[in-house]
């Protein structure tokens, strides 16, 4: 398949020519329409359904973005973009960026929480209107003088430079700060359209130690008028989070329901799954259970760097050197030891959890997986082949990749998105399908991916129209718990993968799995479960390749599979050890979107910077309990 490289180059070309872009980024929704079904009397009934009515759909969506409500958003360059034009983004209308380009999504996404940090929010759009409440006040003076500094000496130097002089600075008023969120929760009302664009009122606590990264996404499954009644937990307050879970079951306490997704534990310096809570002391029981009880998903890949595994803790992993940032923590205040890696990266951490409920008897990181763009331009893009860029210096223009606009703009990934598998696309039912971990994780395309756990699938069964009514009769979904039965050999999945229609070929699906032995030691092994057959022979094992033309960032689906499925039992399978399985689906190689700006503007990359992209998508994980 060619892309279309002259839709890529209109972002550029319109920035250059200084006129309104719509070209790749555009698209109109595509309704889905199914008709309505009648069933024939009995007596006339001569055979059944082919396809019944699935019991869930599949909605995609992103659960991270930020708007100029968010301190650091504004300070680098989001003035423009606010929360009205955030949803209207991300639903499929034109909006015109802070660089005065004019983008549209070419395809519409489901739902949308745009979660600005709470700490201090809608700040500087506050003290910078003209009707400010603020005005005069030393907080609007202070907060000026560090926006007066940025463009000299940087953001941290800023900020340091007027704390010196005046001590620490002033948070927002609680009446300011009420009135700010009483907006922010009223336009994500506005916004929602039942059945067709769901939006989740949220916001993000930003807890750093040391510079370490705790941050977590707050999301609410209620309407404004019940979640305007609390305010945004902030971080500084208390950087542990078991005083921001504390909050949020005092806000269900009240009849809410609101849950947190963590994210970035690769910046978080070994403390984003630790064995050890902020206070000290060793993880118990208690913690185990409320940890996850609050944090039931964990996004794992997102603009700064992939968490799903890494090189170091899986050596035999061919596939987990994908888009790292393992050098610092998120400040850049402290460099990465060794030692850190293994409670920062999901696969350990999810391996870490069977070791931990096996000494405390409940398992603290018992999480589905999800991804998100973490944007701070307030608006939601994935796509390498037209990448919009995630802060305002990595928006589309000559040089962004290396050097001219930011040295490091060129470790920036495009991912990621939220898949959800839920029976209607409203506030109620992806709230209650993260809750339940029937969600996964993809790097920004939208593959789409099926798993069931059971006892006794057939081998045929995966080949069945009705595969996934059969999943959920005889087995669990993803995201779920598979309790052991007695006298069964070993459980059995159906899994189904099917490409992006506007992406690349599958490469190979795999399953991988976690477990605890006898002795009291974690294990993982990755099982190849489904790869393309080679044309004109018999299914080899062997990988799609790649086709990639660098010069010209092109590439062809001449290779790989746009559909895997399989069914698959777990070979060294043992009734009394605790484990995890997950899968992963990987397609062929494309380029990356550096190489696509490399292409379009003729410029140079540098050698360290990467050209092709392997992109992904990771289900949440299904639980063998014994």
């Amino acid at each position: 398949m060619r892309l279309k490289l002259a839709l890529y180059g209109g972002v550029a070309a319109a920035l250059m020519a200084g006129t309104a872009f719509s070209g790749s980024l555009r698209a109109e929704r595509q309704a889905s329409v199914t008709p309505p079904m009648t069933r024939a009397p009995a007596a006339q009934a001569y055979a059944p359904y082919l396809r019944e009515p699935p019991e869930t759909n599949l909605y995609w969506g992103d659960l991270h973005l930020h708007t100029n409500l968010s301190t650091d958003a504004y300070v680098n360059g989001t003035r423009r973009v606010g929360h009205e034009q955030a949803y209207r983004f991300a639903a499929g209308g034109s909006v015109v960026g802070d660089n005065g380009i004019t983008a549209r999504l070419r395809r519409p996404l489901d739902f949308l929480a745009v979660t600005d940090h709470g700490e201090n929010l809608g700040l500087y759009p506050e003290i910078t209107s003209a009707r400010s409440r603020l005005a005069g006040t030393p907080l609007a003076a202070r907060w000026g003088e560090v926006l007066g500094l940025i463009d000299k000496v940087g953001l941290r130097e800023a900020f340091m430079t007027v704390t010196r002089q005046h001590g620490p600075m002033p948070d927002l008023p609680q009446d300011v700060l009420k009135s700010i969120w009483s907006r922010v929760a009223h336009t994500a009302d506005a916004h929602y359209r039942p059945g067709r664009f769901t939006t989740l009122i949220g916001y993000e606590w930003t807890s750093m130690i040391d510079g370490d990264n705790l941050h977590r996404v707050v999301l609410f499954r209620d309407a404004a008028a019940k979640v305007e009644t609390v305010l945004p937990v902030s971080a500084q307050d208390s950087s542990d989070p078991e005083h921001l879970w504390a909050a949020l079951a005092r806000y269900e306490d009240t009849g809410g329901k609101v849950l947190a997704i963590a994210h970035n534990g690769n910046l978080s310096n070994g403390r984003m799954f630790s064995p050890t809570r902020i206070n000290g002391q060793p993880i118990d029981r208690k913690y185990a259970e409320t940890r996850a009880r609050w944090e039931p998903v964990y996004e794992v890949t997102q603009v700064k760097g992939d968490g799903e595994a890494h090189p170091t803790l899986s050596p035999t992993d061919e596939f987990a050197n994908f888009e790292l940032w393992d050098q610092w923590n998120v400040a850049r205040t402290a460099r990465k030891q060794p030692w850190m890696l293994r409670y920062e990266y999901a696969r350990s951490a999810l391996r870490d959890g069977l070791l931990i409920e096996r000494r405390v008897g409940a398992n603290p990181f018992k999480f589905g997986m999800i991804g998100s763009t973490d944007s701070h331009t307030g608006l939601s893009t994935t796509e390498e082949d037209n990448y919009y860029g995630k802060f305002p210096s990595s928006e589309p223009a000559p040089g962004r990749a290396f050097g001219t606009l930011g040295e490091t703009n060129w470790e920036l990934g495009a991912s990621g998105l939220a898949a959800v598998w839920a029976p209607e696309n409203t506030r109620e039912a992806i709230f209650d399908a993260l809750r339940r971990r029937e969600v996964y994780a993809t790097t920004g395309t939208r593959i789409r991916l099926r798993f069931f756990g059971g006892w006794n699938f057939a081998a045929n069964d995966i080949e069945r129209a009705d595969y996934a009514r059969l999943g959920y009769r005889q087995g669990v979904p993803m995201g779920s718990d598979l309790v052991r039965r007695t006298g069964a050999a070993a459980p059995t999945f159906l899994i189904h993968a099917v490409r992006d229609p506007l992406a690349a070929n599958l490469d190979r699906v795999q399953v991988v799995k976690g477990w605890v032995d006898a002795a009291g030691r974690g294990h993982e092994r990755i099982y190849d479960v489904a790869h393309p057959m080679p044309r004109g022979g018999r299914d080899r094992g062997v990988r799609a390749g790649s086709n990639v033309d660098l010069k010209t960032a092109t590439y062809r689906n001449s290779i790989g599979a746009p559909e895997l499925a399989t069914w698959w039992r777990d070979p060294d399978f043992k009734p009394g050890e605790a484990a995890f399985y997950y899968v992963r689906v990987l397609e062929i190689p494309t380029p990356r979107w550096t190489t696509y700006d490399a292409a379009y503007f003729r410029t140079p990359l540098a050698p360290q910077i990467p050209r092709l992209v392997q992109e992904r998508a990771y289900s949440s994980p299904i639980w063998y309990r014994p």
